[in-house]
């Protein structure tokens, strides 16, 4: 079994994401369960916007494609930008559209009997709406999202200081990434022995 967490945060690398800090929790707790996890920061790839597999030219979304195809887990990780997802993670979720037209030799959409979760981070309310928007989206792809299968740190209404300036609230984001964890990885486990069939036609 096998973990990917696409980081949706503004900050090209080698900039500190205070998103991939909190993910690095659920990271940390999937592989002490012995699951593995890849990391991919979006915004350093050349993602086209669009809503095909491959808008062709020098867009990258086919690898970050076939990444997801790999793995049983994905973890979609957004900053709060005006209350909403960041436009990153906008274009990650439109990018993954096309999943809704690909089945696998069974027939079947190939999200189907792989989970999902969110991570997300941000100094300003927010955060469940952030959550529920791309819960809701990963849902209408075909993913299975368990209960409780987020995590996030956010200080409080206005501008304040982010998660890797503020120690307050860590505990309780940190214990919330590794019950994400768990429950990923425990429905992951539950599908891969009793795997969803196609749709009734």
């Amino acid at each position: 079994m096998k973990a990917l967490v696409i980081n949706c945060t503004l900050k090209p690398t080698p900039a500190p994401s205070n998103t991939e800090a909190l993910a690095a929790v659920v990271v940390a707790e999937c592989a002490r369960r012995g699951v593995p996890s890849d990391v991919v920061r979006a915004v350093d790839l050349q993602l086209a916007p669009g809503v095909e597999r491959d808008m062709g030219g020098d867009d990258q979304w086919p690898t970050v494609h076939e990444q997801i195809l790999a793995s049983e887990i994905l973890i979609i990780a957004s900053p709060t930008w005006l209350g909403r997802p960041s436009s990153v993670a906008q274009r990650v979720l439109e990018r993954m559209d096309s999943m809704l037209s690909e089945t696998d030799d069974a027939g079947r959409p190939v999200a189907f009997n792989r989970v999902a979760g969110v991570v997300v981070t941000g100094n300003e309310d927010g955060a469940h709406h952030v959550i529920s928007e791309i819960s809701g989206a990963l849902v209408d792809i075909g993913f299975t999202v368990p209960g409780q299968s987020w995590t996030y740190w956010h200080l409080g209404p206005g501008p304040g200081p982010d998660f890797l300036d503020d120690e307050r609230g860590h505990d309780w984001a940190r214990s919330t990434g590794k019950a994400m964890a768990a429950n990923l990885i425990g429905v992951a486990e539950a599908l891969s022995v009793r795997p969803l069939g196609p749709p009734p036609s």
